[in-house]
């Protein structure tokens, strides 16, 4: 894949966690699966929808993938979509940038303009 960036999405209680260590090494289902779930641009809304539904204030995080080469692996998931996938832990430095999803008045998560 030629994607330059990824996306993680984590709750407020697992971002703190992750600012207190710089060093993030997964959520309970990154653990479990042995990776890191990352998400494409256009997987992350579906990914908030599916696995965070009516949770506000999350923390989504750009990561650039560039700074993992073979740790970041293309797998299939969801309908045979390709998704990224950390074999590592994911360091502070490697965040590219943060947004917070609030819910808006419909339930969704609410994502940045032109996202």
């Amino acid at each position: 894949m030629t994607e330059l960036f990824a996306f993680k999405i984590l709750t407020a209680d697992q971002f703190a966690r992750f600012k207190a260590d710089g060093v993030f090494a997964g959520a309970p289902v990154d653990l479990a699966d042995g990776y890191i779930h990352l998400s494409t641009r256009n997987q992350a809304a579906e990914t908030a929808a599916r696995h965070f539904a009516g949770q506000d204030g999350l923390v989504m995080l750009m990561v650039d993938l560039a700074a993992f080469g073979d740790l970041i692996r293309w797998e299939p998931s969801r309908g045979g979509a390709l998704f990224p996938h950390l074999y590592a832990d994911l360091p502070m430095s490697a965040v590219a940038g943060k947004v917070v999803l609030r819910l808006g008045d419909d339930g969704t998560h609410q994502f940045p303009a032109g996202f």
